[in-house]
This record gives structure tokens, C-alpha cells and sequence, in this order.
């Protein structure tokens, strides 16, 4: 009889004291089928499942291990820290390190304040925001995710200016009823929304290269519009780079587009691995939030030294000379690849790729906003998926979520993800 993979054993294990048996739902592949392998070690572009078996990692902890998993600088520099105490509760001088490297890399920035996750990141911009104003409308887009605030888990209503319906039960319908949902990249509907109720609007927050409906990139006019319109009525421009801050270029998205918003909100690649975000902005913003002005936000791990320690060394490293050009040329190389090779299988697929950010489409052409990104195949995904789970390449569990690659993705790396893929996408055909 056939053993039982530890990866089932664990899992029918973790169901039990844990619901759905993870801690977020994307990890338990619900949306591709199959058991969630449960990961013993990580080193560089691998890691390793419960069951021994190595995988080329293209999550990355969801785009956060930019220089590879456990870097030894970075591991060395978490027992150094770890060794003097793990939390205090008091400041420490590593918190106004990492918020001197964060102010210098990404100009927008004047002051910074340090939490614990993504999340707390874009909802505490929004409050900042509400309060600056003294407004309560907030405007997000079809397909972009800021976290599980409840204003954030909205989705469109049924038109221009009609509030979101909450997207998840526990959200009362009074917190959705102030925001409204957008078509991401559609600046005309922008322009009506705020000729008809800018006056009320209190910020606009957009991932400017968005990573949860599948890569998708804001265009530049989109961009701008957001960014002219916001100064002429006066709300808030707030940017959630969260996943695209110091992925795709060393100042963010932001850098690439050439625009500043106002408050930027970021996270995973700030922690290096370990639970770090922070929002900043201007100044006199920034000087609205306790203890200085009337905005709240606290938490007894913000900026914790450990974790802190993690990500000003993932951030030193990352401005190493020619860091960013290899990180974009080995994921130009693998989206390349992948379209070649399902180009040569007769499979529709078209790939694309922001600095290490990239996406895959299981369609004749690339989506530009979040309903043609659900007309992507996802059963074939799916399939496409499992194939390549089977051969080693570690992707992620969901056809509508970015990938990423890492510093350690060298090419050896990247032609077995190649070589795995033809036949995969061969496989689609037969």
C-alpha cells in the first residue's frame, strides 16, 4: 500500500485546531485543488515540503524574499539582534535606521511610521486620510486588495456612484457604504466620479502595479489622472506598495511612473522575511497622527527589533550596483521562455513582467483590468498548475495572484522552470 504523504497527514492535522487548516486562504489551494504542501526549510530560490521535496519557490512569501530565502546577511543579522532581547516596547535605534533608508529610497516619503503587516499599513493611510480631510468617501478599484480592513473588502456596486457591497460576511454595510469601486485603468470614470462627488472624497488608494488580480500595471494616464484630479479636489493620493515597493524598481512603482502620491503604505520586502510594514508621506501628513495630532494608531510590535534588524539588511542589500537591471533581465528571461514555449505547444497564454513581478495569462492577450483578467482560463491554470507543482516548480496557488523571482533565480534556475514548462504546456495539448 502507498504511504501517506506527510503534506496529507498535516494537513487532515491542521484542520482540526485551525480553520480550513491555514492561516490565510490562499495557502490552501482551494482555488487550484490539491493539498497545500507545509514547508520545512527554504534556502535561496528552494524550498523544501514536508514530504523532502525540493521546489523552485516563485512566491517568495509573496514577493518578500527579494534576496533569496535566508540570506546569510540577513539571517546573521536576526540572531545578532534576537541575542540582545526580541521586544521592548520602547524605541530602539534600528527603527530610525530602517526609517532614514526608507525616506532616502523613496522621496515621497518625508516621515514614515512602522507596524506589523500590510493591512495595518493601507488602513491606518486611510485613516490618516479621513482625519486630514475631514471627509469619509473613499475610492478603491475592481480587483486591487488593501488588506482585510473592512472599508477595503468591497466590491463595485451597481453604478458610478453607488457604495460597494461588502465582499466577506462580518462587514456591515455601513462601513462599505463610504467607499466606492472603480474600473482599474479607467480614468474617464474617474473624471465623472470626481466631478460628481469630489468634494467628499477623502483619498483614492491604488496598487500602482497591482499584484492580486494577477499582475496587472496600472498605464501611466490612469496614473496621472488619479494624481491631478486628487490635488485639484483635494483628497488624498495614497499608493499600496505594499507588494510592488522595492519590486519592481528601488524606489517602488512610484519611481517608475514618475508621480508622488501622498502616502505611501509598504511591507514584505521592508521585513526581509519577518513582519514589517509601515506607512509615510508628507510631513505635514505624517505629523497629523498621534502623539503630535488627533489620528490613533499604536501597536506594541511596531518596529520590532528583530524584524527591523531583517529588513534594513534586506534593504542595504538590494542597493547593490546592477541589483534591480539581473533582477529584471532573469524575469524577462522566464516570462519570455514561457511564452515561447506555450506559443510552440499552440497553447493561448501570454506572459509579462514588472522589475521581479511577473504574470501569467491563460489568454490570447493581455488583460488590462479586472474583468478581462477573469476570462483568463483558469481551469487550464489549473492544470498548467499541477504540472508544474509535480515537477517542482512552486507557483502560486491561485490564477489570479502574481509571481515573483528572486536575486538566487539564476539561469540554471530558470531553464529548469523553462524546461519543466514545455513540457507542461505539451501536456495541455495531448
Amino acid at each position: 500500500m502507498p504511504t501517506s504523504s506527510q503534506n496529507d497527514i498535516l494537513f487532515t492535522r491542521a484542520q482540526i485546531t485551525t480553520p480550513g487548516g491555514v492561516n490565510s486562504p490562499v495557502r490552501a489551494f482551494r482555488s487550484v485543488g490539491g493539498t497545500p504542501r507545509f514547508i520545512t526549510r527554504a534556502e535561496g530560490p528552494y524550498f523544501w515540503d514536508a514530504d523532502g521535496k525540493r521546489y523552485i519557490d516563485y512566491i517568495g512569501s509573496w514577493g518578500t524574499a527579494i534576496v533569496g530565502h535566508a540570506h546569510p546577511d540577513v539571517v546573521a543579522a536576526v540572531q545578532q539582534a534576537a541575542a540582545s532581547g526580541l521586544s521592548f516596547g520602547a524605541p530602539t535605534e534600528g527603527e530610525i535606521l530602517i526609517a532614514e533608508e526608507i525616506c532616502k529610497l523613496v522621496p515621497s516619503i518625508e516621515q514614515v511610521r512602522l507596524v506589523s503587516s500590510g493591512t495595518e499599513a493601507a488602513m491606518s493611510a486611510m485613516r490618516l486620510a479621513r482625519g486630514a480631510t475631514g471627509r469619509t468617501k473613499v475610492i478603491k478599484f475592481e480587483g486591487c486588495y488593501h488588506g482585510h480592513a473592512d472599508s477595503l473588502l468591497v466590491k463595485a456596486g451597481s453604478g458610478l456612484l453607488t457604495f460597494g457591497n461588502p465582499t466577506s460576511a462580518g462587514v456591515p454595510e455601513d462601513f462599505a457604504k463610504h467607499t466606492l469601486v472603480l474600473d482599474y485603468n479607467n480614468p474617464q470614470q474617474l473624471e465623472e466620479t470626481f466631478r460628481l462627488a469630489g468634494g467628499d472624497i477623502a483619498c483614492v488608494i491604488v496598487e500602482p502595479v497591482a499584484g492580486n488580480m494577477n499582475l496587472l500595471p496600472a498605464t501611466k494616464e490612469f496614473l496621472q489622472t488619479m494624481r491631478r484630479l486628487c490635488t485639484e479636489y483635494g483628497a488624498v493620493l495614497i499608493f499600496d506598495e505594499v507588494m510592488s515597493g522595492f519590486r519592481v524598481a528601488l524606489g517602488g512603482a512610484q519611481a517608475l511612473y514618475g508621480i508622488a502620491p501622498d502616502i505611501t503604505a509598504l511591507g514584505k520586502v521592508i521585513g526581509g522575511g519577518l513582519p514589517v510594514a509601515a506607512f509615510g508621506g508628507r510631513k505635514d501628513l505624517m505629523q497629523q497622527m498621534a502623539p503630535l495630532g488627533g489620528v490613533y494608531q499604536a501597536g506594541t510590535l511596531s518596529g520590532n527589533p528583530v524584524a527591523v534588524a531583517a529588513g534594513l539588511t534586506t534593504l542595504k542589500l538590494i542597493q547593490a550596483p546592477g541589483f534591480y537591471e539581473a533582477l529584471g533581465g532573469r524575469t524577462g528571461k522566464l516570462v519570455g521562455g514561457l511564452t515561447q514555449a506555450a506559443r510552440s505547444a499552440g497553447v493561448a497564454f501570454c506572459a509579462a513582467s514588472v522589475g521581479g513581478m511577473f504574470g501569467l495569462y491563460f489568454a490570447d492577450s493581455r488583460p488590462g483590468d479586472f474583468a478581462a483578467m477573469m476570462k483568463c482560463d483558469k481551469e487550464r491554470f489549473n492544470t498548467f498548475f499541477h504540472l508544474m507543482l509535480d515537477a517542482g516548480i512552486y507557483l502560486a496557488p491561485s490564477a489570479f495572484e502574481a509571481g515573483f523571482v528572486s536575486a538566487q533565480h539564476g539561469d540554471a534556475v530558470i531553464e529548469a522552470t523553462l524546461a519543466a514548462a514545455r513540457d507542461a504546456f505539451a501536456s495541455l495539448t495531448d
